[in-house]
């Protein structure tokens, strides 16, 4: 990442948010970040992009680079959640958010099922992200513009975690994703998740692995990226 980049400004702020993390069994996890999975879908579903498109989605995730700051951690809740699949108009006609008709048939046992989701209350987290050969389709321009005219109602996580405010707060230039951020920020102690070709003079320690990339091809979370995790001191 070497010249000037232009980095997009994100602030995803909610009553309730959810940055989803593996599902085991019926508990849901709630990751301290957002996934690039999740960045992914969220600019996915702003430039109106479907399940379908996955390879378009792949290759949006792959050219996506981009940090986290947590503005305000909030706290976890637990929803305890039931539906009873045995009642006749979860198996018949529905409406999606298009407006037409889907006629469809539920294919899980016809019992209740009981599911644990985790939700932050009262949390901020700003991401800053900028697109590789921005200039390739779908460009940053473009993104950008979708991002204030969304093809479609952008939430945080889960379709119930609607945004409070609006998302995209500037467009900034700068050399690095770090510097973005000294330039955004000024002073102070931040909790910030970057990616690791950003964390050259912080401490090797805060390094690791993390497995947040979907297969939009097969529906499954695939791969991983190596970032840094923890406290930056801005003075």
């Amino acid at each position: 990442m070497n010249g000037a980049k232009t980095f997009i400004v994100l602030r995803l702020e909610a009553p309730l948010l959810s940055f989803g993390g593996p599902i085991v069994d019926n508990y849901g996890r709630n990751r301290r970040f957002p996934a690039a999975s999740m960045v992914t879908g969220l600019l996915g579903n702003a430039l109106g992009l479907a399940h379908e498109d996955a390879l378009i989605l792949n290759e949006l995730q792959e050219r996506l680079y981009f940090g986290s700051v947590i503005d305000r951690p909030g706290f976890l809740i637990e929803d305890y959640q039931t539906v009873d699949f045995s009642q006749d108009f979860l198996n018949a006609t529905g409406w999606t958010t298009h407006g037409y008709r889907e006629d469809r048939e539920s294919s899980v046992a016809k019992a209740t099922h009981i599911r644990y989701r985790p939700y932050y209350a009262d949390c901020c987290c700003t991401v800053l992200f900028t697109l590789q050969l921005p200039e390739k389709t779908p460009t940053l321009a473009e993104v950008e513009h979708f991002l204030d005219h969304p093809v479609r109602p952008l939430f945080i996580g889960r379709k119930s975690c609607v945004p409070s405010c609006i998302m995209k707060r500037k467009v900034l230039q700068a050399n690095s994703l770090l510097a973005a951020i000294k330039h955004l920020y000024i002073g102070g102690k931040l909790l910030v998740q970057l990616p690791a070709e950003e964390a050259a003079n912080l401490d090797e320690e805060h390094l690791f692995s993390l497995f947040d990339c979907r297969d939009w091809l097969n529906q499954i979370h695939s791969g991983e990226r190596l970032v840094w995790e923890g406290e930056i001191d801005l003075g």
